[in-house]
This record gives structure tokens, C-alpha cells and sequence, in this order.
């Protein structure tokens, strides 16, 4: 196992980029070339600073304010009355915990959910919240890394997908165009 795989093991996968990085991997990897502190994960906190301080035989550092503070996990509320469809929260959610279609509703799967705060920014109405996962009538269990991890790869494999299909198609239009000019 590599270096920058152990430190990934270590990480809890919310994909926040809270860190940084544009995800727990990225940040992992920049760990392991020695360019990045080993306190930069406020949703890990101190717990994944001291199992990274343990792996990598380096002190134990508080967690860099500049990254954001500890907290108790947090999951996306949407105010289905004020969701107008947009679904501009859909791509940024790197683990596709948000469900819905354009100009209709959407929700959080809440037992999916992260709490990477990244379907915040986007939603133009404010409908989004983040809501402590222990105040839901029954809080669900946090995703585990691995599971995060899975979602995450799938995430961005059908981002991917989709960008080199549209890239495909315009190539095809462009060169169609071209032909009956």
C-alpha cells in the first residue's frame, strides 16, 4: 500500500475540500510529498490528526483554524417549499446525496449525506441548510469513509462520462456543420 493510500484510508471522505484540496485523496497524496500539514481536516478534527501524526511518526498539531473548526456532523436540509428545481445543488454534491430533477424538488438523502457544506454556495433561493444530524427525528449513522469513498469515485466517473459524451457530441456537430457549409 502506498503512502498516500494509508493517509486516504485515514481521511473521512467527505470530500469537503475544506482542506484545500479538491478532495480527501488530493490531500492525502499532497500529505505524502510532505506539501501539506497533517491538520487540515476539520470533519476528521483531532482524531484523524492524531491517527495521521501515529502513521507518518509526526507530532500531533491542532487543527488549523484557516480550515474551519470541529464540530459536531451536520447533514443538507432542503426547505422542499422554497426548492425551485434548479438543480444547481445536484453536481456539487461529490457524493450524489441530493435527489431531484430539473424544475422540480429536490431532498437529501440524510443518511448519504456528508455534511460537505459544497450544495450550499450554488442553490440561488437559500433553501439549503446544514442541520446538526443528532437533532432529525432519528439521526442516521455517519456514511462510513469507504462507502463515501465508492460514491465519490462513481460521482465523478459519471461526470466524466458525461463531459466526454458532450464533448463527443459537439465535435459531431461542429463537424456536421462544417460538411453542409
Amino acid at each position: 500500500m502506498s503512502r498516500a493510500t494509508a493517509i486516504d484510508a485515514l481521511l473521512p471522505q467527505t470530500q469537503c475540500t475544506r482542506c484545500g484540496y479538491e478532495g480527501c485523496r488530493p490531500y492525502a497524496e499532497a500529505i505524502a510529498r510532505d506539501e501539506a500539514n497533517i491538520n487540515q481536516c476539520p470533519p476528521g478534527g483531532a482524531a484523524t490528526i492524531a491517527a495521521l501524526a501515529l502513521l507518518l511518526g509526526r507530532k500531533p498539531l491542532a487543527l488549523n483554524p484557516a480550515n474551519g473548526v470541529e464540530g459536531a456532523p451536520t447533514v443538507a436540509q432542503i426547505d422542499e417549499s422554497r426548492c425551485i428545481g434548479c438543480a444547481k445543488c445536484l453536481p456539487p454534491c461529490p457524493v450524489d446525496a441530493i435527489v431531484g430533477a430539473a424544475r422540480h424538488m429536490h431532498t437529501v438523502l440524510v443518511e448519504l449525506c456528508t455534511g460537505c457544506e459544497l450544495c450550499l454556495a450554488p442553490c440561488p433561493v437559500d433553501c439549503i441548510q446544514m442541520v446538526p444530524a443528532s437533532t432529525l427525528g432519528q439521526p442516521p449513522s455517519a456514511p462510513s469513509a469507504a462507502s463515501n469513498r465508492e460514491r465519490f469515485e462513481a460521482h465523478n466517473a459519471r461526470s466524466e462520462r458525461r463531459a466526454r459524451e458532450r464533448n463527443a457530441l459537439l465535435e459531431a456537430r461542429t463537424s456536421a456543420a462544417r460538411t453542409s457549409a
